[in-house]
């Protein structure tokens, strides 16, 4: 990867021998609220895909979304994440570090543009929001992490859309109030309808 990309590698903190239990909206994912609908998706090359809309919590929800998703993960899969500033799409990813077993602290990549973690698959976790076009994505080496060996997040992808490839599964942050948050799993592309079925069913037993 070319040399801008960064790096962080810590020790994992060590869970505790006798873990508190949780306390209510911190528990696991599964007391989200969850609902499912089906919408058109021919840009795609899809009749239907199942979109997953649920409402996490606190913090602690939202993260362990983010570790169901990324112990699903495979080589390639692309993820776009959206949402306001501070809506929780750090956090979110810190999730899927976890279940990509990435050792080490997750931040935002903002004054960076890019940072690289080593985990059971590599991740790339990318924020655009500095970015003014897809070209200069393209310049910076957007394709080598897209097509790379490993896992990409993408932060703010809406500012280099016209570059990205269709098929992926974009993730949608909202703001409830100060600890719950709306997120919404729509697949686009055959891999990524059938990754959001076994996020479904391994968060919510559905």
């Amino acid at each position: 990867m070319r040399g801008k990309a960064e790096v962080r590698r810590e020790e994992p903190e060590k869970e505790p021998t006798n873990p508190k239990k949780p306390t209510a909206g911190e528990t696991e994912v599964k007391t989200a609220t969850v609902k499912t609908e089906v919408i058109s998706s021919p840009k795609a090359g899809l009749s239907s895909a199942t979109i997953v809309d649920f409402v996490t919590h606190s913090a602690t929800q939202t993260q362990k979304a983010g570790t169901v998703l990324g112990r699903l993960l495979q080589l390639g899969d692309i993820i776009l994440l959206e949402g306001d500033l501070g809506v929780g799409k750090t956090t979110f990813t810190k999730g899927v570090g976890q279940g990509l077993l990435v050792e080490g602290y997750i931040n935002s990549p903002t004054f960076t543009l890019v940072n690289e973690y080593q985990g059971r698959l590599p991740l790339y976790h990318l924020d655009c929001y500095r970015l003014e076009s897809g070209r200069e994505a393209l310049d910076f080496g957007l394709e080598e992490y897209l097509y790379g060996e490993g896992v990409i997040i993408i932060e703010w992808p809406e500012r280099i859309a016209e570059v990205l490839p269709t098929e992926v599964l974009r993730v949608k942050l909202g703001y409830v109030n100060d600890t719950k948050r709306t997120i919404r799993l729509e697949p686009m592309g055959t891999r990524y309808v059938a990754l959001t079925a076994e996020f479904k069913k391994a968060a919510f037993g559905a």
